[in-house]
């Protein structure tokens, strides 16, 4: 059974040990590393590698900024499983299945946990001065309901009064798009962000314009975008802002 030969932990007390050097024995193993860097919040955590939980800074399970460096060998022919449980309700929220062959994919692996959605991110609050607003979003369900094969899509942010605010090339799955900053003008007016293809003015899919109603704060605003159904019509809904977590 697979071994966790070293751990080099760096985490939210941003305290570490030396490395430990992996001896690999034969041509047919590969010494892995896999340098985390996550946040959970307010769900507590429990990683684990092959079942065994992983301790960081003698904690088996941990919440908010984690970050640390799991070493350990790979047989080849051999599947290992590093997992991501809520330690509360012992629910799996999410796995990555680690060979010999794509070891390197997982070299860097980050991940943002709220409550109802799990984000293969990391994210950074932008810094946006003083009587200013900004926008970033990601779309990590994109497709799910519309059918649409598109890795992203193109928004424009604007007010009731249709004046855009912002314009965003390309709004992806996996990272948030680069911050876009105008000025503040109002705490209780929404604004609307119009999704399209990107490079087109053509709705992003086979349905009329989706336009998703958001409400602005002064300063960071970092929204993940998710499609749902209501009433049988795809709709796009920007109701969770990972800056309220930051």
């Amino acid at each position: 059974m697979k071994k966790i030969l070293a751990i080099t932990i760096f985490t939210v007390l941003f305290s570490c040990t030396d490395n430990s050097t992996l001896e690999v024995f034969d041509k047919d193993q590969q010494a892995a590393e896999v340098n985390v860097k996550g946040f959970s919040k307010p769900d507590v955590i429990q990683m684990r590698l092959n079942g065994q939980p992983i301790s960081i800074n003698g904690q088996n399970s941990y919440t908010d900024k984690i970050e640390t460096k799991i070493s350990f060998v790979l047989d080849k022919g051999e599947t290992d499983d590093l997992e991501i449980y809520n330690s509360q309700t012992g629910t799996q929220i999410a796995k990555y299945t680690i060979t010999y062959d794509n070891f390197k994919n997982y070299y860097n692996l980050s991940f943002f946990n709220l409550p109802g959605i799990f984000l293969k991110t990391y994210a950074v609050k932008p810094q946006v001065n003083l009587g200013k607003v900004g926008f970033q979003f990601i779309f990590p369900n994109l497709g799910e309901f519309s059918g649409s094969s598109l890795e992203g899509v193109k928004g424009i942010l604007k007010r009731e009064n249709g004046l855009v605010l912002a314009e965003f090339d390309n709004i992806g799955k996996n990272d948030f798009s680069a911050v876009k900053i105008y000025s503040f003008f109002s705490v209780s007016a929404p604004v609307y962000l119009e999704l399209y293809k990107p490079g087109t003015t053509e709705p992003y899919s086979n349905q009329p314009l989706i336009k998703v109603t958001l409400k602005q704060d002064i300063g960071a605003n970092m929204i993940v975008l998710q499609e749902k159904m209501e009433n049988g019509n795809v709709v796009v809904k920007g109701d969770i802002d990972v800056a309220d977590y930051l």
